[in-house]
Formats: structure tokens, sequence, C-alpha cells
């Protein structure tokens, strides 16, 4: 499952970086996280049904997803209570888990309360923490 999932990941944030790439860079580097949030800032703007609303998170999601592990490294794992996947970098070490497809959700309905430079922020800091202590945290 992780592996078949690792690729679902993978080729979901392909299809994003493709798909979008005339808003912007999207090279998995943390700077182009300030041009996919511009993008949900426009989808704030907007109604979506439920389904609509996961694929959205789900596409922006896991180009989160990548542009973490691609510069922090972590393992994908399928959450069936939260019905999404969690990145979890820093095994054995020290473990930091992020729910990318929930924060995209928050971000495409609450605006900008739920930033996602700021939020990856975060993830960075714990990642750092964790590297020098052990710390384990989930960053939501």
């Amino acid at each position: 499952m992780e592996r078949s999932l690792k690729n679902h990941v993978i080729t979901t944030a392909e299809s994003f970086s493709n798909n979008f790439s005339h808003r912007g860079n999207f090279d998995y580097s943390i700077e182009s996280l300030k041009e996919l949030d511009d993008i949900l800032e426009e989808l704030n703007d907007y109604e979506f049904d439920e389904d609509t609303l996961y694929s959205a998170a789900s596409m922006a999601g896991s180009y989160i997803f990548e542009v973490a592990r691609r510069n922090y490294g972590g393992e994908y794992y399928w959450v069936q209570e939260r019905e999404q996947p969690v990145l979890v970098t820093g095994q054995p070490d020290f473990s930091i888990s992020i729910y990318a497809f929930e924060k995209v959700k928050g971000r495409i309905v609450n605006g900008k309360e739920d930033s996602i430079p700021f939020y990856f922020k975060g993830y960075i800091e714990a990642v750092e923490k964790g590297r020098k202590t052990g710390y384990n945290a989930i960053i939501v």
C-alpha cells in the first residue's frame, strides 16, 4: 500500500505542477509554496461541493507533500480515520507528521488564516527541532 500511495502522491503532485505551470515555477522548492498559496486564495471566492473540495485538496496537498518529502525526507502512510495520507519525516530518530490535504481544505474554506507558507514554516521548524532533540509532533 505505501509504495502505491507514494506513487499516487508523486503522480498527483506532478499533475498539479504541469497543470499550473502557467501560474508559476512549481519546482518543488519551498518558495514555490507562495505561488500555490496564491492559487488557493483565488479558490476561496468559490463554493465547492465536498467532492470538488476533496479533489482540489488532494491535488494541491500532494504537491505540498512532495515539497516536504523532496526537501526533508519522509514516508507516506494512509490514515483511514481521516481518509487521507500523512507524511512522517524523521523516523526513527524523530517524528514530524503533516496532513497537507486537511490544511489545503482549510486554506480554501477559511482563507489567509490558513496560509500554506506559514504552515510549512512550522513544519520546517519542527523538523529542525526534531533533528536536534528527537522531538515528535503533528503539524496541523
